[in-house]
This record gives structure tokens, sequence and C-alpha cells, in this order.
């Protein structure tokens, strides 16, 4: 309903238009052709995206209601076809969203998390555009805990005069909320000025942004209390609790502000308050509900994933399963060795509560079997519990992590760039829709041509880590 309503405004403002073709770039595409103009009126709307998976189902959903242009540089096209072009984030006439979470009880509202980057700070900006503009004679003082005499400035930036009228409610802060890895709002904030990031984390695509917009950022300076930062865990656990208490399912995007505001309840300790946390978009793309399955127990701190040595002899998993029980074990993973005296375990447990992990954890010390806690550890979620064989020495081993474009062909291509010239000893790949594939890979690389892999690897384009000194891959590769 965002993208719909969001969309009709530019849209009717492109009618006046002598080049009255309307064209949406990014964020709010799929609402453009079925808004209103163009589904009345039968005006001919293109889309004009980046090739991604889910615009193109989006475009086949649209049912013939407009046509969809898949280019890798949107905007420059859009401007050489001479179209005009709605942006989904720095236009007034974009400012039409929010007014659901005021129309019940807005005096008792506590907080309005919202992701504070969405399409570079449009959502953020619609609701406080929203709170002032529509609602400001008994809401000005509830949304923004700001003197008064702020209102004049506000009032020349959003375009509309505000009545101010004080009444006792309690205030209402705005809180952003931002994915760790694409916190391009909360850098602006610190740092008093727009801060474009050099990497942007795609997962929660809707809110990856380089930079935010100049419009966004400047209300968002003035108007929030502050941003909250978000990891993926915590996102996916948002999205199955929305589906455990809804039966909907919400896009990495959506449940940002989900997140966002367990993350602030449970930070400042809030109970009995209500919180209203905007869940922006429900456009999932199917290839990433397993890496959401597959963490949201992590991220609900109701799964670990552990590593536990043990003796290289007969009954020694037995033992390890007594001592872990009455914790369930809900993956494990162990090869015997027979050159070695000591075999190591992964393995990932499931419990209710906090305590009964650190009651198993006790357990094993007591029983001498040391255990490490590789829940946090990215490598391990991403390829390493995934691996299937065991400890390896391999001469002059460099281990990198890469993020590649998620199309067919890709793993072909990016292994031609480097074999034959350096062996591959290590690959393992896992596709993560939207966000991209994931690949960890080995080479042997002498180290008088360290200099001429990293020029090659900083050529491909491609974000990339080198993960060689990960604790987690002494432990299992090693």
């Amino acid at each position: 309903m965002e993208a719909v309503r969001s969309s009709f405004t530019p849209t009717t403002h492109s009618l006046r238009h002598p080049r009255w073709r309307a064209n949406s770039v990014l964020e709010k595409a799929t609402g453009v052709p079925s808004s209103p103009p163009p589904v009345v009126l039968s005006i001919s709307c293109t889309l004009v995206n980046p090739s991604l998976k889910h615009v193109v189902a989006a475009a086949r959903n649209n049912n013939n209601k407009g046509s969809a242009i898949l280019l890798p540089q949107e905007k420059v096209e859009a401007e050489k076809e001479t179209v005009i072009t709605t942006p989904p984030f720095p236009s007034p006439p974009v400012v039409v969203v929010s007014p659901e979470s005021l129309k019940y009880e807005s005096g008792s509202l506590g907080a309005v998390p919202r992701e504070a980057a969405r399409g570079g700070g449009g959502g953020v900006h619609r609701a406080m555009s929203y709170l002032t503009r529509i609602l400001s004679s008994k809401v000005y003082d509830v949304a923004v805990e700001s003197p008064l005499e702020h209102a004049p400035k506000l009032s020349e930036r959003v375009g509309s005069n505000i009545w101010i009228k004080r009444e006792d409610l309690q205030p209402v802060k705005i809180i952003g909320v931002e994915p760790y890895d694409a916190n391009a709002m909360a850098l602006s904030l610190h740092h008093g000025r727009r801060v474009a990031l050099d990497k942007v984390g795609g997962f929660a695509g809707g809110v990856a942004v380089k930079a935010v917009g100049e419009e966004p950022f400047d209300l968002c300076r003035e108007l929030i209390e502050g941003v909250v930062l978000v990891n993926r865990d915590s996102i996916c656990a948002s999205i199955k609790d929305m589906f455990e208490e809804k039966r909907s399912i919400l896009e990495p995007a959506g449940a940002l502000a989900l997140a966002g505001a367990e993350a602030y309840c449970k930070y400042y300790g809030l109970k009995g308050e209500n919180v209203v946390a905007i869940a922006s978009g429900a456009n999932m793309n199917f290839d990433n509900l397993r890496l959401v399955s597959q963490l949201a127990d992590v991220g609900r701190k109701r799964e670990a994933v552990l590593a536990t040595f043990i003796p290289e002899r007969h009954g020694s998993l037995k033992r390890l399963r007594e001592t872990i029980h009455p914790v369930n074990i809900t993956e494990l993973k162990y090869r015997y060795d027979a050159s070695r005296n000591e075999a190591l375990v992964l393995y990932s447990v499931g419990f209710q509560s906090p305590k009964e992990l650190k009651d198993m954890m006790d357990r094993m010390k007591d029983a001498r079997l040391r255990t490490l806690d590789l829940t946090e550890n990215e490598l391990v979620k991403e390829h390493l519990q995934h691996l299937v064989g065991g400890r390896s020495d391999v001469a002059d081993e460099l281990l990198c992590r890469f993020i590649i474009p998620e199309r067919p062909g890709s793993v072909a291509k990016f292994i031609s760039a480097f074999s034959p010239r350096w062996n591959i000893s290590l690959l393992h790949y896992r596709a993560q829709g939207d966000s991209g594939a994931n690949l960890l890979v080995g080479f042997q690389v002498s180290v008088s041509e360290l200099d001429d892999f990293r020029a090659l690897a900083d050529g491909l384009g491609y974000d990339y880590v080198f993960e060689t000194n990960n604790e987690a891959l002494q432990l299992l590769l090693h």
C-alpha cells in the first residue's frame, strides 16, 4: 500500500508536465503501474530498475499494466529517454505515508521506530512530515521533543504552514533503525554532514544506500531522537516473530523497524509502553527464505553454534551427548581422523533461555571438554558449518571471502580470473538471493606473488576480505 500511495502524488504531478510519461526509479517501482492515475487514465508507465530477480517478478506481477526495463545505470538511461523521473526519497511529492500509526491512540504513543535510511531517508522523512504537516495541530509537540522556535524553519522546509497547538500529550520519539553494515544515516548524523559509504551490506536491500538524500538528512538531523543499528541475525529473528504472530512474511528491510524496536526497548528496559514499528515492505525474495530460516533462531537467542574438542577414542561422542543433555542438538558434524589424538565436533544447540546454554557450558567445563562459542562468527555461519572433509595442511594457503553477483556464470567467471595461475585449494559457494553470492575460496599464493594477487582481486570490483587469520579457520581446517 505504501508503494501505491507514494506513487499517486508524483504521478499526478507528472500529468502537468509536457513530458507526461511517468518513470519510477528503484524504491516505488512496483506501485507506479498500480497507482490510480496510470490505471484510470491509461498512462504508459516504464519501470527502470537494476537487474535483480525480485524486480523481474514484480514486473510480471503487474499484469502488463506497465513495461519493465532492467538496466544497471537506471537513472542515466531514464534521463536519456527524456521522461519525468520520480526519485525514491528526495522529492516532496513522495511524502505521503504513515497516517495509520496515529489514527488509534496518538496520545499514548511512546516511540515510532522507522528505518531512517529507507531509500536514502525517504521513509522517516515521510513519517515525520506527516506528523508535522497533516496532524500538526495536535501532534507537533508529540512527534518531536524540540523547542517551538524550530517551527518556522520546519514549516519552510516541508513547504507547509504549521499550526501549533499544545495539548497534554506524552512526547513521541522518532527512532531511526539501520543495518550495521548499511548505516549511512547514522554516520551522517554523527559527522553532521552527509557521508557516503564505501561498502553497503545488501541483505536489507530496501535500505541499502551509499548516501542519504539531502532533504531527509536535514529533517532527520532536526527531528529524530537517534538511530539504532541491528545485525542480520536480529532482522531474521524479527521476520520469524512476525510470521509466528500474524502468519505474514516481511522482507528484511520491512522487518528492520521491528528489530530496532526490540533492541531499543531492551536497552532502555521499556515495559508497558506503546511502540509503533513501521513494517515498510514485504517484497520477500524466495531465495532469501533459506537464510532467514537458518539465522532466525540465532537472532532470537534460541540457538548457538559451538565447537567442542573430544578425545579421539571410542565412546567420546556418547559422553559428549550425555553432557549436553537436556539441551537439544539441532545440527552436528564430526569426522573421524586417525592421525590425531583429539577430534573437533561442530554442532548447534537449541534452547529456550540463556541460562540453559550457560548451564550446559558449565557442564562442559566440569567435564574438561573444551568448548568454543562460534555463534557470532560470520564465517562459520556462512561457510564452515556447511563444509565437508577434514583438516588439511596446505602450503602458502590464502583464504578469502568474496561477494559476487548472483547470476548465471558468475562462479565460472570468478574461477577463470585466478586459475590456472593460482591453485584453488578450497571452494564453498552459497547463494543468498538479492544480496549476492557468498564465496569462500582458498588459493595457494606465495609471498612473492601476494601483490599481484591483491591487484587482481581489487580489479574484479567485488567486495572481499581476507580470512586467513580467522580463529575458526585454524580450528576447523588446519
